[in-house]
């Protein structure tokens, strides 16, 4: 008599524990990652809060001398550069320790009750450990649907994920995208009163060195800018046509002028934005869901 191999129940119970497991084992893992970074990877190399050095070490008499990837390299806007330039004042293990436990409350303020979900995405670990303000962009991106003032901080920063405002034009919301570009261009044009040098230092020494594909001293994904951003215009309007919002952090990371691995923390904004969505929980967001619209 042959054996038969039972059926795998697809009752919506079964479904739900099957997805719960899933959800479990990826956290658990993630978890893990975590872990391995901050106790064994952190004290063997001793690269932890790299590119938080950027931050403190800041010269404003020479900025953007060092290439992208490089130990201590800034490359933000001259505005974002005044912004950082206070804090050369404290001690490094002061500012980093500060700086580290700022990028946590943003992500527990992203996460909430799913903020162990959050650092279980490889990517948040690793913005953590390199002190980057990728974090900052994503709940910039959450605040922006309301508070459209906030997508200042991200177009001074990263500039090309701006490529999310594409969602209030497609949308017609012509006053968040005014507040969002106005803000901007006043924060600049006070900034060029005072630093005109240095933006110059940053269109030539910085942007273009970007622009023009100059070699890079750490790992990123090799999808060009001008292949990504395009495809990021095209996801957000097809988003803000359809009222899917997670498409804005989606298409802001797609958008990002160099594609670290680091940059895909910007998708911890797709917590907060599944919570307002009726239907939605974070399991959709690890698993992809019913149709996180």
């Amino acid at each position: 008599m042959e054996a038969t191999v039972p059926l795998i129940p697809r009752s919506p119970a079964a479904r739900r524990a099957m997805r719960r497991a899933v959800r479990d084992g990826l956290v658990i893992a993630g978890l893990l990652f975590a872990g391995y970074l901050f106790l064994v990877v952190a004290p063997a190399t001793r690269t932890f809060g790299f590119d938080a050095f950027a931050y403190w070490h800041l010269d404003l008499a020479a900025p953007y001398s060092q290439s992208a990837g490089s130990l201590g390299a800034f490359t933000y806007t001259p505005v974002i550069a005044r912004l950082f330039a206070p804090f050369a004042a404290l001690p490094w293990y002061s500012f980093l320790w500060l700086w580290t436990a700022a990028l946590i409350a943003t992500m527990a303020w992203l996460g909430w009750r799913s903020s162990l979900v959050i650092l279980a995405f490889p990517p948040v670990a690793l913005e953590l450990y390199h002190g980057n303000v990728h974090l900052l962009i994503a709940a910039a991106i959450v605040l922006g649907f309301r508070w459209p003032a906030t997508w200042a901080f991200v177009l001074l920063t990263k500039v090309t994920p701006g490529v999310g405002l594409i969602w209030f034009a497609v949308r017609r919301e012509w006053r968040k995208l005014a507040i969002a570009l106005g803000v901007t261009a006043l924060l600049v044009a006070i900034s060029l009163v005072f630093d005109a040098s240095l933006w110059r230092a940053w269109l030539t020494d910085d942007i273009l060195k970007t622009a023009t594909g100059a070699p890079l001293d750490q790992f990123s994904i090799g999808i060009p800018l001008w292949l990504r951003l395009p495809a990021a215009a095209l996801i957000v309007a097809w988003g803000g046509r359809t009222d899917r919002a997670w498409t804005v952090p989606v298409a802001a990371t797609l958008g990002l002028p160099i594609l670290w691995p680091t940059g895909l923390a910007i998708l911890a904004a797709l917590w907060p934005i599944a919570a307002r969505r009726p239907g939605l929980t974070s399991d959709d967001v690890v698993l992809g869901g019913p149709a996180a619209s």
